[in-house]
């Protein structure tokens, strides 16, 4: 699979990162397949968060791999924490460091390899952020950090205070849900897709040498379902269809590949838990798509051009 610069971390990663959300749901025999897959495809950037499953995903993911240092040398692990059950959002500094201690022992590692702040907390100190993210890179238990659904003011306040850089930000971004490039196609417009709704993140991550990880690569709304072979796109299916048949490879390839094919350099985080559908987003990896079929598909979505 072509590989990207995270960030700033130094890491060359897959272009696809492997989200983890639904594997609590395999069973033993299932789970260890899919993984096994998974690194047979060179997709061995894996995605997780400490509230998937309550724990659990981490959990079945440690058993999956086999995890031994070993294994543990041949993979990338990315975790989150920031929402708590019951109290919304924690980025204090006892939080932090009672998630990633409680990651740590459900992923049977010494080390995670990105740690991402889960959610903006509206009482945030980042004084508390930064001292937490020192402690933890001088224990060699993360070894970066990042962010998820931040927009460019909350990651300059962290960044006032936290001396490492962060390396990622995780924001929902697919065909239909395309208003963080779409903002930028119609500015100075008085129409609605001109609004600021993300304070220019899409520039500021550039800017700054942080990866866009978009997630729900292939949702539209918020968890409504996927817009693949669903009858309220036709026009967008039709679209991905004929450039699918073009290609010779499925609409899961080319939905990917739109994303893949923006010079922001992407790492979408995928949600199945399919082998097949997996390597139809690995595939997206060498397909490169014209301008026009790039653009072809954004309208087709019924997104409008200035």
């Amino acid at each position: 699979m072509r590989s990207i610069n995270l960030g700033l971390s130094g890491l060359q990663t897959p272009a696809i990162a492997v989200g983890c959300m639904r594997i609590n749901k395999l069973g033993k025999a299932e789970a260890e397949q899919f993984v096994k897959a998974a690194l047979d495809m060179g997709a061995y950037f894996f995605d997780h968060a400490d509230i998937y499953g309550g724990g659990t995903c981490e959990e079945v993911f440690a058993e999956a791999v086999g995890m031994s240092p070993a294994v543990r040398e041949k993979i990338l692990i990315q975790t989150k924490c920031g929402i708590r059950p019951g109290a919304a959002f924690d980025f204090s500094k006892d939080h932090i460091l009672k998630s990633v201690e409680g990651s740590l022992k459900r992923l049977k590692t010494d080390y995670i390899d990105v740690l991402l702040l889960h959610r903006p907390d509206a009482l945030v100190e980042p004084e508390e952020v930064a001292e937490a993210f020192s402690l933890l890179r001088r224990q060699g238990k993360v070894r970066n950090f990042g962010v998820s659904n931040q927009n460019p003011g909350q990651i300059r306040l962290l960044q006032k205070y936290v001396k490492l850089p962060i390396v990622a930000n995780q924001l929902q971004l697919s065909i239909t849900n395309a208003t963080l490039i779409t903002q930028g196609l119609h500015v100075n417009m008085l129409d609605d897709t001109a609004l600021g709704r993300d304070g220019g993140i899409l520039d500021f991550c550039r800017l700054n040498d942080i990866t866009i990880q978009p997630w729900s690569p292939f949702q539209h709304g918020f968890f409504k379902g996927v817009f693949l072979d669903n009858k309220e796109f036709p026009a967008l299916n039709a679209k991905i269809d004929g450039i699918a048949k073009k290609y010779g490879v499925s609409n899961t390839a080319v939905a990917m590949a739109w994303l893949l094919r923006h010079p922001a350099r992407f790492q979408p985080v995928t949600g199945t838990m399919n082998a097949g559908r997996l390597a139809d987003c690995v595939k997206a990896s060498e397909i490169v798509l014209t301008r026009e079929e790039w653009y072809e598909i954004l309208l087709a979505a019924g997104n409008t051009l200035p």
